[in-house]
Order: C-alpha cells, then structure tokens, then sequence
C-alpha cells in the first residue's frame, strides 16, 4: 500500500512537471530540506516509534481491516457510548410532507376519457341532417337516456370515450341516412365518501367520482403521522374491498391507482405496520413503513436517498438469537436481510486519496491540480514554473478554508464578548443611563458592520525568503504572486491610492503623500499588509515594493476599555479581511 502511494505520488508530480516544462523562459521555484517545519520531523519520528513497536509485537492480534467492523459515524442518530439503537417512533415517516401539495383545491371535472357513466350524469345531444334534437338529457335511475323519437338507450357503465359512438348508432338505427350527432358529456353527479381509520379528521368529504384518493385524504386532514400508515389505504363499497392503495408508488415512482368512487364508498386509512429507521449519509433521516416483517438491504437502498460517496452501512436490530451490530460494505448490504426495528445507517467511510489545490498569481500552465493527499508544498511549487524576473517566489501565500472558518469563528466570539461585556449594565443615574443607551448604539452598529465580514483564510508560509514546506489540504488555493512596484493606501488616509514604491520610504512618508491621515484615523494603528499575506504594524517593519498600507480608523468612543476592545477586532478583522472596517 505504502509503496502504491508513493508511485501515484510520483506520477502526479511527473505529469505537474510535463504540463509545466514546455513554456519557454520559465523558472523553477526551488525549496530546501531546511524549510521544512518542526511539526512534520516530529510525526515522521513518531511514525518510526510505531512501526518498530509494530515490529516486536509478537502475539496474534485481530483483523480489524474486515468491512465487517468499522468506525460508527459519532454525526449519526446512535450514540456509540449508549450504544442504543434509534427508536423509529423519533423519526418522520417517509411521505410526512405529502399533504402539503393542495390536493383538497384541485377538484377533478370527471370528464376525461376512461370516465363511466353513472344515473345523474348530464349529457347534451345535438342532431341534425334528417332530423333534429338538442337536449340536455339526465341519466335516469335505470342508467337510461330517453332520445326523443328513437326511445331509452342504456348508457351507464360506459367510457366517456364510448358515448358518441353509442349515441350515433341509435340514432342512426333509426335514421341512416343525411345525420349528424354531436354528444357532450356535460356534468357529473357528485359522490360523497367517507373518509376514516388513521387520519387527522374523519368524516364525510364529497367530490366527484374521478377525484384522486389524494384528494380525499387531504380533505381529512393527512395521514395521522404517528399511527397512520401510508402503505395500506383501502377503500370499501360496503363490505367489498375495490382497491388498496400504496402511497410509496406514488412518493417514489408517481404511480397511484385511480378508482372511480361511488356515493357511499369509504376510504380506511390503516394502523401503520413495521418500520426500519435509516438514518447517517441519507438526504434525510426518515422512518420507513414494511409490507411484510423484512426487506433486502436493496429494497432499503432503493426507498432511501443516498448521499454520494456511501460505502458502508451499519445494521443494528434483534434478532431471535441476540441483538445485531454489522458494519458492512454497501455491496454486501444489498443482500442482507433487514427486518422491522432495524436501524440502517449509511456511512462514507472511503477516503479520496487525492486533494485538489489550485494556483493563482504568476505561474504557467493550469490552475488545478490533483495530487496525492499527503502532497507537501516546496515538492509542488518545485514542479510548477513561473515567469523568469516576474514573480515574487518568496511572497508565497495560502488561502485555506479552514483557516477562513477558524478566523470567522474567533471575530464571531470576540463580537459575542463584546456585546456581553458592555451590554445590559444598569445605569446608577439618568446621565449614566444617556451614555450607556449612546454606547449601545455604537455596539450594535459595530457588531452589525463586523459580522458581515467574510475573513479570506490567508495562511502565511512564507518568512524571510523561506518557504515552510507544509502539507497541502483540498480546496488550498496557492498564491505565487506577480512582481510589483506600487505600494496601495487604503483606510483611513485622504486620498486612498496606489504609489510607486521607493526604496527607503516609510509608511508615515506614503500617507503623507497621499494628504495625510483622515480627522477618523486612529494614528497608532497603521498596518502594512505584506504580499506573503502577513499583516504588520508599520513601526515593527520595512516597506517593500508591492505592500498595502491600511490605517484602520479610531474608536469613537470616550470610554478607554470599550475604546480599546473595538480597536482590537478592528485589527482582527484587518487581519482576515485586509479591510479596514468602516465606522
């Protein structure tokens, strides 16, 4: 294993270097050994321990490498210390949002083709030619119309479809020559059914024969989510059962049965049957419903949304025989047996073995790169070439995303501490009480301002001309600057500008220049922002050609500490942002 690593390693910094070589006039960004930090000497030797304590063991240990056993999500619905399996009565049922769609306010017509005619249906007839009739004929009890001249024709019990034909052959029994018939179905009569069992609302709910069971239920309120069952909805006419409904058909592939209803029939919404939880690397945790007692972990598969990139699930249930724990391979699940009360998490346990960076600034060739996970940066920039006496090498900088979450978490907590610290004192007197109500004002705006600002997650490698050599991590985005010969003022100056730079200068010379320092600035808190990412106070550093100059604006406040504190995460967010924040 180690040494396939380390021949994919090798073929990822090979193919860097081909895409690389071919650009004329280009120089390699070289790092020695020296570069490389303390922390990385430390784990090697740490590795070297390990593996001649690995070397002297000689007793017999156990395979844990089985994809029988395994790590168990501690972000899943199990509690490894409790070891306690999920109560599927904790989860939503699958389908607990059906009843949010509106089936209740679309009502159907009835009118469609595969609809049968039922007494109290009305039909228009127009004739003409060798004779003519125009009637809006009722279907009688007896499920027959009364066609003027010709007699009853029996229509009940026939499609939509089917009336015109029907129609057209009585009349032209009778008159076979020079007429034409035209039938609509014009209306139908309504049904009123019962609606009971596991919903929120039982009762009596009318509609038309053609409506949806949908429609009905959704009258009644739903399904009852925690008794009622979404796999067994039967609908009676009397003591017979016409149909039984699935709503699982209807949830994953969209099928649903359509009967056509009747006056008086009843619809049951069922007690609901055994569940299986799952729960883990699913687009969301649900309770889902048996038909019978067991299913093939396929079947589980095929109702739960994956995420991407599961590979393992972990099986938890009783058995005759004892409780259950299996940590098994995704292939391997899908013939399991998983019974009523299991709880199925899906895990991604499979590691992706390379990272992505990306490059920015001065460089040739692409600006993506996959490389080994263990893929250090001086053997990275080694491979990639820049332009000859155009690039600042030695400015290397990295913007990471973990960093960028880690300096928004430490501004969050300094703003919550300092809400905490000067808010919500009593005030002893009324002039007391004027300056608190003034400073909390002040805090709010402050707080408002600091926290809508995104941190870059600049991470400084470069000190000294010295590049640290330190591992890379996915999403890293590399900045291999370009030379510069400005120096750029920002902040609180009068005109914010770009300067060229000159040797000797100080940042007190470049603001003078640029008109000086605006009434808001705080003096003291001038900072040179270096292209290597690291942001220094002007009076502890030396300009140099390509630096940003922010004077971050005074506090305005008369209370000292508060004063103090505002200026601390005005440098902080200096710091991450390379913005000085606006009061």
């Amino acid at each position: 294993m180690k040494r396939a690593a380390m021949i994919f390693r090798a073929v990822c910094l090979v193919a860097v270097a081909c895409l690389s070589a071919n650009f004329a006039h280009a120089q390699a960004i070289g790092l020695s050994s020296s570069s490389l930090l303390g922390g990385d000497q430390e784990a090697q030797a740490l590795t070297s321990q390990s593996d001649d304590a690995q070397g002297a063991e000689t007793s017999p240990r156990a395979d844990w490498n089985s994809g029988t056993y395994g790590p168990v999500d501690p972000n899943g619905s199990v509690d490894p210390r409790s070891q306690a399996v999920v109560d599927p009565e904790n989860l939503p049922p699958f389908g607990e949002n059906l009843f949010s769609g509106g089936f209740r306010g679309m009502m159907a017509d009835g009118l469609n083709a595969d609809y049968l005619i039922k007494p109290g249906d009305q039909i228009t007839i127009r004739v003409w030619g060798g004779v003519e009739i125009d009637r809006v004929l009722a279907v009688d009890a007896q499920g027959n119309i009364f066609l003027p001249r010709i007699g009853p024709l029996q229509v009940q019990g026939i499609s939509n479809a089917q009336l015109n034909a029907k129609v057209r052959g009585a009349i032209k029994s009778v008159y076979p020559e020079n007429v034409s018939v035209y039938t609509n179905l014009q209306g139908v009569q309504p049904v009123g059914v019962f609606v009971t069992g596991y919903v929120l609302n039982p009762g009596r709910y009318s509609g038309t024969p053609n409506d949806s069971v949908l429609y009905f239920l959704d009258q009644a309120g739903g399904i009852d989510q925690a008794l009622g069952s979404y796999r067994q909805v039967v609908i009676k006419r009397g003591s017979q059962v016409v149909d039984s409904v699935d709503l699982y058909d209807f949830l994953i592939n969209g099928d649903i049965a359509r009967p056509q209803f009747r006056d008086g029939d009843t619809i049951v919404v069922e007690e609901r049957g055994p569940a299986i939880s799952v729960v883990g690397a699913v687009q969301k945790s649900y309770r889902y419903e048996l038909l019978g007692d067991a299913l093939t972990g396929q079947d589980v598969i095929n109702l739960a949304r994956l995420k991407s990139g599961v590979s393992h699930v972990l099986l938890r249930g009783s058995r005759s025989s004892g409780p259950i724990s299996r940590y098994l391979p995704l292939a391997d699940f899908r013939s399991a047996e998983v019974r009523r009360g299991d709880e199925v998490m899906f895990s991604a346990d499979q590691r992706d073995e390379t990272i992505v960076v990306q490059v920015e600034g001065s460089y040739y060739g692409p600006s993506r790169y996959a490389l080994p996970r263990d893929a250090k940066l001086g053997e990275f920039l080694d491979a990639v070439s820049v332009p000859q006496g155009m690039t600042s090498y030695q400015d290397v900088s990295i913007r990471r995303i973990s960093v960028a979450e880690q300096q928004a978490q430490s501004l969050k907590d300094s703003l919550r501490r300092l809400e905490t610290t000067y808010l919500g004192y009593p005030a002893r007197t009324a002039k007391e009480g004027e300056i608190q109500v003034r400073q909390a004002e002040l805090i709010q705006r402050f707080v408002q301002k600091a926290s809508q600002v995104k941190p870059t997650g600049r991470l400084v490698v470069a000190r000294d001309g010295n590049v640290a050599n330190i591992r890379l991590q996915d999403g890293d985005v590399i900045t291999i600057p370009e030379s510069s010969d400005s120096v750029l003022l920002s902040g609180e100056v009068i005109i914010p500008q770009a300067m060229v730079y000159t040797a000797g200068m100080s940042a007190e010379d470049y603001i003078q220049q640029a008109g000086g320092f605006t009434p808001r600035a705080d003096e003291g808190q001038v900072l040179v922002v270096h292209r290597n990412g690291a942001v220094i106070k002007a009076d502890q550093t030396r300009m140099r050609a390509g630096d940003e100059i922010i004077v971050l604006p005074a506090a305005p406040t008369s209370n000292i500490e508060l004063a103090t504190s505002i200026t601390q995460i005005l440098y902080q967010v200096a710091v991450a942002t390379k913005i000085a924040l606006d009061l």
